[in-house]
């Protein structure tokens, strides 16, 4: 493999992951990097687990505390949960064994703003930092860290754990390289400072990660590419939920409330995400920004089209498609790329002074705007709050958008009452379905139910949702936001009962 560490003192320190693992203790707290299966450790951790296991199988209790930047991958999340070898994990995870095991109640899980993470531990809220596990695709002379593929939270764990394990990883392009801009001028209140940033594609920091060569206990050479699923192919549902979010944003251009190359645009990951951003190119847009939490396929193909001028996030997310894309002209997308630390790419300063555009899903929303993106039935967690209400609360205009329904149609995801609620109706200025589009901003509660039953109910529902309306209306004693308390989430106790909400 090529050279990649430059510290003669922490070249001195490469070892295996089985020897980097030996020096991790039960109780541990772990920030590791890694972002939207981006940018994880690969070898060290499941090294650990292997340990845990083999711990577990002697009698020996042997868990840690897990902080990251998002969700991660197999190699991490996967085989620390499968080897019961988690204690707490936050602040989003998307692993189905480490679901299934927070959803059983065997490990705590801590679901989270990503813009409050780093605060919070600065703050000393989660306990102190014994170790950071990170991934680097190299090591300068002077100890600093060029970043991979993402950023996340890695400066903070930096800073403030007591021992760090680097894990150089050669399969990252050393081409990345001069991508990254970290920002240390962060400080706890009361001494903060403004942030100067200004446009999407400004550089405030410095292209690498600052590293204590001091601390470091360990560093693990690793050739491994980042995993993650292929996105399925845009069906019509998306596209059709897509054309109504663009033809929205042409009205607001109309009226002067937007200009022709929108506001900087924030977009969660999926399918219809990716319908969007395919629809602004089909639709003519060009000069876009995107201030956002991650690269996903469709802001690459975006870039490659001239249709987005830049792209400011803190991790790529990107299907093996994606991928290839990326390494095959890296040069490219090196010069409109900028990867943050997601204490800035999630700022809620920064979102609100830049007047975001944010695009993201969700699981359901209320007749009234409230929404739940994160829980089936108001318990089980799905993935997480992610980064969604930083810029949902903070944007300039927050567009939710989901199918009508779910599950062959025994799920409504429009419904009475949230389950579970992560955005409140305050937060929520738009909610499209393939049905239509609700704009709710400037509405009272009983508008913003005429709004949403009619234009993004699926028809199977809507006479169900008015009815409920009606007899709310009619029955409860308050009429600002009327509910039936001992029918409002019915709908929801049906579909755990029968597996269908439709009476």
């Amino acid at each position: 493999m090529e050279q990649r560490i430059h510290h003669a003192g922490l070249g001195a320190k490469v070892m295996s992951a089985e020897q980097a693992a030996e020096l991790i203790d039960p109780g541990m707290t772990i920030g590791m990097s890694g972002f939207t299966g981006a940018g994880y450790p690969k070898a060290v951790p499941q090294a650990l687990a292997a340990r845990m296991t083999a711990s577990h199988q002697h009698g020996e209790a042997f868990r840690v505390r897990v902080l990251t930047g998002a969700s991660t991958a197999p190699e991490l999340d996967g085989a620390l949960a499968r080897a019961d070898g988690i204690d707490l994990r936050l602040p989003y995870q998307s692993d189905p064994e480490l679901r299934g095991r927070i959803n059983r109640g065997e490990m705590d899980y801590i679901d989270i703003h990503l813009s409050h993470v780093a605060q919070y531990a600065w703050f000393g809220l989660f306990g102190k930092l014994d170790l950071a596990i990170i991934e680097a695709t190299a090591i300068l002379p002077d100890g600093r860290l060029v970043p991979s593929s993402s950023v996340g939270n890695n400066k903070t764990w930096l800073d403030l754990a007591d021992k760090v394990i680097i894990e150089v990883n050669h399969w990252q392009p050393s081409e990345l390289d001069g991508m990254h801009d970290i920002y240390y001028g962060t400080a706890l209140p009361p001494h903060r400072k403004p942030i100067p940033l200004v446009n999407p594609d400004d550089r405030i920091g410095e292209p690498y990660l600052r590293c204590d060569p001091e601390k470091v206990i360990a560093v693990v050479e690793t050739h491994a590419p980042d995993r993650n699923s292929a996105f399925a192919p845009v069906d019509e549902t998306s596209r059709q939920i897509a054309g109504h979010l663009i033809e929205f944003f042409r009205h607001e251009i109309a009226r002067g409330r937007i200009p022709p190359e929108l506001l900087p645009l924030q977009s969660g990951v999926g399918n219809i995400a990716n319908a969007v951003l395919a629809g602004l190119r089909e639709a003519g847009f060009r000069g876009l920004t995107a201030f956002t939490e991650v690269i996903q396929d469709g802001m690459l193909d975006l870039l490659a089209q001239g249709v987005l001028k830049v792209a400011s996030a803190t991790s790529f997310s990107l299907s093996p498609k994606g991928i290839d894309q990326f390494l095959a002209d890296l040069e490219f997308f090196r010069s409109r790329i900028i990867l943050r630390t997601q204490e800035i790419s999630n700022h809620p300063e920064l979102v609100r002074r830049l007047g975001c555009i944010a695009m993201n899903g969700m699981v359901e929303a209320d007749i009234y705007g409230n929404v739940n993106s994160t829980h089936v039935a108001g318990t089980s967690i799905i993935n997480g709050i992610g980064g969604s209400g930083d810029f949902a609360r903070n944007g300039f205009m927050s567009c939710f958008l989901t199918p009508s329904t779910a599950k062959h149609g025994a799920v409504s995801c429009i419904v009475p009452m949230v389950s579970h609620v992560d955005h409140t109706e305050h937060d929520v200025s738009i909610l499209v379905t393939e049905q239509g589009l609700a704009d709710l901003r400037g509405l009272s509660p009983r508008q913003r139910a005429h709004a949403i039953i009619r234009h993004c109910a699926h028809p199977d529902y809507r006479p169900l949702l008015q009815d409920y309306f009606d007899r709310a209306f009619r029955d409860s004693k308050g009429k600002h936001t009327p509910h039936l308390l001992a029918e409002a989430l019915s709908w929801h106790e049906r579909f755990v009962e029968k597996g269908d909400m439709r009476p």
